[in-house]
């Protein structure tokens, strides 16, 4: 009777140990996941704020520059195509992730084609309101290579996590994917050329 107990006991002491130790770690990729939609948010969070900006630059470009409109069209339409590429946190895969870089890029590529034409506008570069605005865009630049870098960093912490063993079984098990990376873009390795000619 004793050495049954003691079986009983010890067979209940392994599957708790056991159910313990999987519950650690599955509780462990869920935080390592909210991690990575948290940084998401983040990153998110910045491009809205260079969208949000933009319209203020082109008001304040628009009350001092005639010129053509066509720039100021592609920077309206580049925001609005940037901000309405959006991504599930919870689907973060390749393809998605290089959809909403190409609509960031396309904005990119039209806010650098604006401060090519202002170089045309002294009066406009001297503008107190317009220089504020400048220098919070290129804040922002440099808050989105910041966040995106935090945001790789975290991903890769937890893309690693999944495969390791034995939380790759827990991660099969319950569904946990790999999340996607920002990656630089096409080109980004050569230097940019600065040219003040219009087309």
């Amino acid at each position: 009777m004793k050495k049954s107990l003691i079986v009983i006991l010890v067979i209940v002491g392994i599957v708790l140990l056991l159910v313990l130790s999987l519950s650690g770690r599955y509780n462990k990729l869920v935080t390592q996941e909210e991690t990575v939609t948290a940084a998401w948010s983040q990153v998110e969070n910045v491009y809205q704020r260079r969208a949000d900006l933009i319209p203020n630059l082109v008001n304040t470009v628009k009350g001092y520059a005639d010129f053509e409109k066509g720039t100021l069209t592609a920077v309206i339409e580049a925001r609005a195509k940037a901000t309405s590429t959006t991504i599930d946190p919870g689907n973060l895969s390749e393809a998605s992730l290089e959809q909403f870089q190409q609509a960031q890029q396309g904005l990119g590529s039209a806010l650098s084609r604006l401060m090519v034409v202002i170089e045309r506008y002294p009066d406009l570069k001297a503008n107190q309101n317009f220089l504020d605005l400048q220098a919070q865009l290129e804040g922002t630049e440099n808050r989105i290579a910041v966040e995106r870098r935090a945001f790789n960093e975290t991903a890769q912490a937890y893309n690693t996590t999944i495969r390791r063993f034995p939380d790759n079984i827990i991660a099969g098990l319950f569904g946990f994917d790999k999340k996607a990376y920002f990656k630089s873009d096409t080109g980004a390795e050569n230097a940019p050329e600065v040219n003040f000619e219009m087309n």
